[in-house]
């Protein structure tokens, strides 16, 4: 069996299948949730919170800023300023945080899609010959 053939056979197994097709949609759906995190959440936490909040905004300069440097976190990382960027530390978070939830809903709706009926009771076994022919003979007895 040539290398192409045996490559061929572990490519079109279902398992590797299902799982390109779930890397797919997982990947998909992470740039769903970081939409909904960045142009839904987080606005409303900033309206809520009473003015612009921009979590990725958030960081600490733990060097030395060199002059004409604009004081952004993308300026920052350009000109290789040590910085503690907490504020993007916050988005993953709530992206994670929110991952998780939707992800726990679907497999609770999926199990409970899958619960099963209850199994109809096994039939009782077949009676030993012999314990038919002892009945026979006790009803044949009583007559």
């Amino acid at each position: 069996m040539s290398m192409m053939q045996e490559f061929k056979e572990f490519a079109m197994k279902g398992n590797v299948m299902d799982l390109a097709v779930g890397v797919i949609i997982g990947a998909a759906f992470g740039k769903i949730v970081d939409s909904v995190v960045g142009d839904l959440i987080m606005p409303l936490v900033a309206w809520i919170m009473g003015g612009k909040l921009d979590f990725s905004g958030m960081f600490l300069v733990l060097g030395n800023v060199p002059s004409g440097t604009a004081m952004t976190l993308d300026a920052l990382k350009k000109a290789q300023v040590p910085v503690f960027a907490y504020g993007n530390f916050i988005t993953v978070v709530v992206n994670f945080i929110i991952l998780a939830f939707i992800i726990f809903v679907m497999i609770k709706q999926v199990n409970r899609l899958r619960k099963e009926e209850p199994a109809a009771p096994p039939p009782a076994p077949e009676t030993p010959e012999d314990i038919q022919l002892l009945r026979e003979i006790r009803d044949s007895l009583k007559k």
